[in-house]
């Protein structure tokens, strides 16, 4: 059985959700943004209240068409102090939404159990050697530093695999790492680094990755991540993230059937009622 943190994720086990919580002002979607203590502090007492099974805590936004690059020193304050002010208040376990080796280790140095890297352990050359040290539970997220072409979905899952050879040299147990296949970061141009170019039509990439969830899956669960996306916005003709909250769930109910075992959401109490519905309209549901 796959543990993230302390919680049972995949096989028989309930769909779980991971919550974000964005301390980086530069973040798309700005209802998510928390960065005083008092809303850091409700904002995670509202989620766990509504089913939240983790906390997905980024102190820099990694949007791929937004500037949005800060100091290390920086979001690491920033993710700090959200851990310190969450830990007081929450026993949910922790994931920290970094591709900085530096982030990562301050973050694990203070009890953080998840790292959830966007990079899939490839940006930071160093981020092996603080993986090794303190093998955490990891989210590994498809990417390349290149351009890539071919099959959208051999593809994927070749990225995945490199992330995930990372990760066995790094001597973390197959048991605690969740694969995702990265919606919303395969772009044909962006800003940064934290993206994937990709030569074909962007949208149809993550639609088609949604519908083959089970096959991208390769015996790991899967986090899916499509919260107020811009795939959405271009699908439904709606340029403000605040508007795709029915966008998100159909997206997130999908996900469910096709086999997505976390979702990672900004909105917990829809996604919660999603989920309960969408699991027991899937395959993977055994009642009468």
């Amino acid at each position: 059985m796959t543990l993230i943190g302390n919680v049972g994720v995949g096989g028989k086990n309930p769909v779980r959700i991971m919550s974000i919580l964005n301390i980086s002002p530069e973040s798309f979607y700005k209802k998510s943004i928390h960065t005083t203590k008092t809303d850091i502090k409700n904002s995670v007492k509202q989620m766990e209240n509504d089913g939240a099974n983790f906390i997905d805590v980024g102190g820099m936004s990694t949007t791929p068409y937004l500037s949005t690059i800060v100091s290390e020193k920086v979001e690491s304050k920033r993710i700090l102090d959200a851990i310190k002010i969450i830990q007081n208040i929450s026993n949910l376990p922790i994931s920290v939404d970094t591709c900085r080796a530096k982030v990562a280790r301050d973050a694990l140095e203070h009890g953080v159990e998840i790292i959830n890297d966007i990079s899939g352990l490839k940006y930071d050359k160093k981020m092996q050697e603080v993986i090794s040290k303190f093998t955490p539970s990891l989210i590994l997220c498809a990417f390349d530093s290149k351009t890539v072409s071919g099959n959208v979905i051999t593809t994927t899952k070749k990225l995945l695999q490199e992330s995930l050879k990372i990760a066995k040299k790094s001597h973390v147990p197959s048991k605690k790492i969740v694969l995702d296949p990265a919606i919303g970061f395969f772009r044909k141009t962006g800003k940064g680094s934290f993206f994937t170019k990709i030569k074909s039509d962007w949208i149809n990439r993550d639609l088609l990755v949604i519908k083959n969830l089970n096959s991208i899956k390769q015996n790991f669960p899967i986090l899916i991540s499509v919260s107020n996306k811009s795939f959405l916005g271009n699908l439904l003709g709606k340029e403000n993230p605040s508007d795709r909250l029915f966008g998100s769930i159909a997206a997130e109910a999908i996900s469910v059937i096709n086999g997505a075992d976390i979702i990672r959401t900004h909105n917990v109490e829809a996604t919660k009622d999603t989920i309960t519905i969408a699991s027991k309209l899937s395959k993977r549901y055994k009642g009468l």
